[in-house]
């Protein structure tokens, strides 16, 4: 924290250096809060600058510009809430602990540990995903944890370590963009859902790039490609075979690295020799020459990235698809090299370290396997702990909330989540929260799932807890904090600490600050995919930022991956050879696909950018985007409230007509619950592989509400 003078007639400026919470570049800035008096009333005004850095060079966007407007906000939540004759009322902090863990501990008596469940964030600090994961292990026992980065990640995550033996979002670092000579952007709206990267792509386009860009509408981003592949929503998978099999056919396989660095292309070849490319050009809803184009111009560029997001990993073939694109990759030889290699571009701010640390079903810290014998011993001899103590896999997280709606599942403790607006088919989703036995959530605010608690409890905000997070090309940071927590609200490492100390497990649960918590997490991550041992908060606080895996402290950390070899046994990378199949769900009841995403001003669920007057006033309400000969074919009028149904459920929004979507899909943004929800109307289908529901493809019909 940083003191200066200000104007006369006003207080001193307190500037707070932090950092944005929301998407996943995690741009540095100051936060200048200057207290002014004004007949009448007591007023705050602040400045936001950004700060130089490795990730955004001091660019923050209007989210983050705006951020400070929550965390001040009156809506705040300042004193744990509990549910009494039907009403949330203040109690203390005393109590709501007393209640947790008695309600805890009765469940677990009467039904077993498992049902009690655990469901956690992507915006949680490393420090905070780690302890939740050890919470629900250790201090509950249960095996049921998952988080909503299962919505975000999972797709790619799986994808990367099946080929590359890695996951990790970024291959490269973002300082390499600029070298690359042709980019494919796939299901990725840069230009609004990570703005302050957008510079770097502008900046490979002067050095004479090529961009591509794949999405069903015409985005922002799609605004600066040199070609944009229209795809039919659900055939990206498709696609990439479409385009690889141009690039072996036209013979621009870079056999080399294929023999050298790779397995499994034989069996690709079988499939692609029998790949009717004509078919898949007519179900992607694309032309074959514009396929062509793309596939030539990035096989015989001389460097090239491919880049995906959620478009094409939101989806039940979301695994393979993102599969599929790697191939492209390998075949063209396009990694491990400067201005090359793949891209998941995270969504939440630490979508990346969240999954690293142990908040996923299926994972210990360090990205280690809850089912492997070796990593559960190691993980146990860090936590004091018997390996035989710690719970096997749990589910995803959609699935817990089957679970809970069958009543497998009595109590939830949700912190740093939004579920009843995240999680597909959101109507069973709240049918399910609503029957729970005990629902706990922490939180800044009063959310959609909040509102069905039996216990609300107060979180600190990103100005005022400090801890690190690991942005999208895995490059660790730390988020400082200056600013004193308002009323009674606390950090969210510390009410973990508490509950498991009310619960009889406080002595593994001994920690005072954050770095005490890092420093465990280190051990814990020690010779793990995701090794962070050389990183030290000193190392943080000295530097911009340390790229992971850093085994030693005398190690600067691998910002480009895979230059010699990858992280399978062999050295070697895998072609995916498993042929997937198209989404072909629509039908004369619902004709239409319905795909969602983001808008530049709010950010996941609405929660926190909802209270910011200034981004608010940017999109009030949801919306759906519709082609204009769509909107006539069902009578559709530009602004009017229209009702979108599928065989799960309806919402309820206002139409955009815009000629820059298919006429076969409408669009409209996650970020918004209630009668608004696009959720209420997906579909519940998982992928085989990660679990990622199928977010960008359900089958919906559409009819005005107006009073005809």
């Amino acid at each position: 924290m940083v003191y200066s003078e200000s104007p006369a007639g006003r207080g001193a400026a307190v500037v707070v250096e932090t950092q944005c919470p929301f998407c996943s570049v995690q741009c540095k800035m100051t936060v200048a809060e200057e207290e002014k008096s004004i007949p009448g009333q007591f007023r705050a005004k602040y400045k936001v600058e950004g700060i130089p850095n490795l990730a955004s060079e001091g660019r923050v966007c209007v989210k983050g510009m705006n951020a400070h407007q929550h965390a001040a906000h009156s809506q705040r939540l300042l004193h744990p809430l509990i549910r009494s004759n039907g009403e949330l009322v203040p109690c203390s902090w005393d109590e709501a602990m007393a209640v947790i863990s008695e309600r805890f501990q009765a469940i677990s008596e009467k039904y077993g540990p498992d049902a009690n469940a655990v469901y956690g964030g992507g915006s949680l600090t490393n420090e905070t995903a780690y302890l939740l994961g050890k919470f629900a292990r250790v201090a509950l026992g249960t095996r049921y944890i998952d988080y909503n980065g299962r919505f975000c990640m999972s797709a790619a995550a799986s994808a990367g370590s099946k080929t590359f033996g890695i996951d990790r979002g970024l291959t490269f670092r973002l300082s390499d963009i600029p070298h690359a000579r042709c980019i494919v952007l796939a299901g990725t709206n840069i230009a609004e859902c990570q703005p302050t990267l957008l510079p770097y792509f502008n900046q490979a386009k002067e050095n004479g790039a090529t961009i591509i860009v794949i999405d069903p509408r015409r985005t922002a981003t799609a605004a600066i490609a040199d070609m944009h592949l229209a795809i039919r929503p659900g055939t990206d998978a498709m696609l990439a075979d479409a385009m690889l099999k141009i690039i072996v056919d036209e013979g621009l396989l870079d056999e080399g690295f294929v023999q050298a660095r790779t397995t499994g292309y034989e069996e690709l070849k079988t499939y692609l020799d029998s790949f009717d490319l004509s078919r898949a050009a007519d179900l992607c809803g694309l032309d074959v020459e514009l396929i062509r184009e793309a596939a030539v111009s990035y096989a015989m560029a001389d460097t090239g990235m491919v880049l995906t997001a959620r478009g094409v990993e939101q989806q039940t073939d979301g695994h393979l698809a993102v599969r599929r694109y790697l191939n492209l990759v390998l075949a063209t030889g396009k990694i491990g090299r400067e201005g090359c290699g793949y891209g998941a571009i995270t969504g939440q701010g630490n979508g990346q370290g969240g999954r690293e640390h142990g908040q996923k079903a299926d994972q210990l810290p360090g990205y280690r396997s809850i089912e492997n014998e070796e990593d559960r011993a190691y993980i146990a001899s860090v936590w004091g702990v018997k390996p035989s103590s710690l719970p096997g896999k749990g589910v995803s997280a959609y699935e817990m909330m089957e679970l809970i709606h069958e009543g497998e599942i009595k109590s939830l403790f949700v912190m740093g989540s939004n579920p009843v607006v995240s999680n597909p088919n959101a109507g069973l989703v709240e049918e399910g929260l609503n029957h729970l036995d005990f629902l706990v959530v922490a939180d800044m605010f009063m959310s959609e799932t909040a509102r069905f608690a039996d216990l609300v409890l107060p979180v600190t905000s990103y100005m005022e807890n400090e801890g690190t997070l690991t942005n999208l090309e895995g490059l660790v940071l730390l988020r400082k904090a200056a600013r004193e927590a308002p009323g009674e609200a606390l950090h969210d490492w510390m009410i973990l600490c508490s509950i498991a100390d009310r619960l009889g497990k406080g002595e593994y649960f001994d920690f005072h600050e954050p770095e005490e918590i890092f420093n465990e997490l280190r051990l814990a991550s020690k010779g793990g995919i995701a090794d962070y041992f050389g990183i030290t908060y000193d190392r943080l606080r000295r530097d911009e930022g340390v790229y992971w895996p850093c085994p030693s402290e005398e190690e600067s950390g691998t910002g480009l991956l895979f230059r010699q070899s990858f992280a399978h046994p062999d050295g070697k990378a895998v072609f995916s050879v498993m042929p997937g199949n198209p989404w072909v769900g629509v039908s004369e009841e619902y004709p239409l696909i319905l795909t969602n995403g983001r808008v530049l001003s709010h950010y996941l669920t609405g929660v926190q950018t909802r209270r910011s007057p200034s981004l608010l006033a940017r999109e009030l309400e949801n919306f759906v985007e519709i082609h204009p000969i769509t909107a006539r074919r069902y009578r559709i009028r530009d602004g009017e409230w229209v009702e979108i149904v599928s065989e799960h459920g309806r919402f309820t929004v206002r139409s955009r007509i815009k000629e820059h979507i298919r006429e076969d899909t409408l669009f409209v943004p996650m970020h918004w619950g209630g009668v608004q929800n696009v959720n209420h109307a997906t579909r519940p289908e998982l992928d085989p592989f990660c679990k990622m529901p199928g977010f960008k493809t359900a089958a919906v019909r559409i009819r005005s509400l107006r009073q005809w």
